[in-house]
């Protein structure tokens, strides 16, 4: 047995009788999450009188539960050396440009050359190592560019999330977006879930998280094409990808919500053509309010160039 593995013996009391095993787990093991509780009754770790339960069991009073907790596996990050540009860095915080086409943590297809993995290289010792999310408090998608934020502290990574929940960090973007807007401005309110077929699409629902975007138009360009700069309210997967869908704009390059630009445009589009451009916070230790800003990515630039000498030449 690992010295890493925990056991726990609970006895089922007269006022837990009748609950289902999973929510007797939920309530006794509060340290754990549902679906981490779920997968271990799933994996046999959670027996009766030496019997593998099923989560819909109804407990007894009396009724003997065991559980086991197995070590957690040994991180798999290993460090590796990959290309960010640092915009800030202190004791307490990292603050980086993200290039497209950087997945920011491992995950299936991904298991190596990804952001976290360089964050080791960088930084040795980071927060959240064993999650495989190493100082990691936001997330920018593969294909996206800009601004991230990385914790260098426990502390720092508690505030930065706190902050993030609390819709203390300003967000803005920039697109370019495949059909401009008929109006200047506007702002989408619309709640955003997983779409219910499609499982790597996220999708405007009725019983999603709330999600707001204000837009602004920049530039229109001759070809209906416009480019556009967006403030985040809330931080949902894929929301300004959806919100501009949902407008019937959506962003140039993202082939996931309708954003494939026509060969007729002569344009080279390899990517969603969209950027982090500014991060506006509050220290995570001093709570001195700071502002970060990053350049449009080059082949993003190089887009716009084309598309303004379209518009001829600005």
């Amino acid at each position: 047995m690992s010295n890493d593995e925990q056991h726990y013996s609970l006895a089922v009391t007269p006022d837990e009788a009748g609950l289902r095993l999973d929510h007797f787990l939920v309530q006794r093991l509060a340290d754990y999450s549902r679906s981490a509780l779920r997968k271990l009754i799933r994996d046999g770790l959670v027996t009766m009188d030496g019997e593998a339960c099923k989560a819909g069991c109804r407990l007894r009073s009396g009724d003997g539960v065991e559980v086991v907790i197995p070590s957690p596996p040994p991180s798999e990050l290993i460090p590796e050396q990959i290309d960010f540009r640092v915009l800030h860095e202190d004791d307490s915080l990292l603050v980086l440009v993200k290039p497209p086409g950087l997945v920011v943590h491992p995950a299936a297809g991904h298991r190596q050359g990804t952001l976290a993995h360089g964050l080791l290289y960088h930084c040795a010792s980071l927060p959240g190592t064993k999650e495989q999310r190493p100082g990691i408090v936001h997330r920018l998608d593969k294909d996206t560019s800009g601004v991230m934020l990385v914790a260098k502290t426990e502390t720092a990574l508690r505030q930065l999330t706190a902050d993030f929940q609390s819709r203390n960090i300003r967000k803005t973007y920039h697109a370019v977006l495949l059909h401009c807007p008929a109006a200047d401005r506007g702002r989408v309110v619309a709640a955003i879930g997983r779409h219910p077929v499609q499982r790597k699409k996220m999708a405007i629902r009725a019983g999603g998280r709330h999600a707001a975007t204000c837009w602004r138009v920049v530039e229109r360009y001759p070809n209906g094409m416009g480019l556009m700069e967006l403030d985040l309210e809330t931080g949902r997967t894929h929301q300004i990808r959806v919100h501009m869908a949902s407008l019937g704009c959506p962003v140039a390059g993202d082939d996931l919500y309708g954003g494939r630009v026509p060969p007729a445009c002569g344009l080279e589009i390899t990517r969603q053509l969209l950027h982090a451009s500014t991060l506006g916070i509050f220290h995570p230790v001093s709570r001195e309010p700071l502002e970060f800003a990053a350049p449009l990515w080059p082949d993003m630039m190089a887009i716009v160039e084309q598309l303004r000498t379209l518009a001829g030449g600005k």
